[in-house]
């Protein structure tokens, strides 16, 4: 399994559609993918457990990737924090 912390660059936080960027992102990997809130871990492939973690600007986040491709899928999920994301 691979970890990664990310920072919620974003001013708006993680709504609808940065969520839906993250989620279709995460559904191109083999991988199961979680994102991990304050202890609380949701599948990074349902937009509604995405949402449910109500993120805001600061937030640190936790990235999670288990099966064979986890280690692409966390450098990729990490760069579209770091990018896309961060202007969203």
């Amino acid at each position: 399994m691979q970890t990664k912390k990310v920072q919620v660059k974003s001013k708006s936080g993680l709504h609808a559609r940065p969520a839906g960027l993250l989620v279709a992102l995460s559904q191109k990997f083999k991988s199961e993918i979680f994102i991990e809130k304050d202890g609380k871990a949701v599948n990074g492939k349902s937009i509604m457990g995405i949402l449910s973690l109500g993120t805001s600007h600061g937030d640190e986040l936790v990235i999670k990737a288990d099966g064979h491709d986890e280690d692409d899928a966390v450098v990729a999920l990490e760069e579209l924090f770091n990018t896309r994301l961060a202007h969203e």
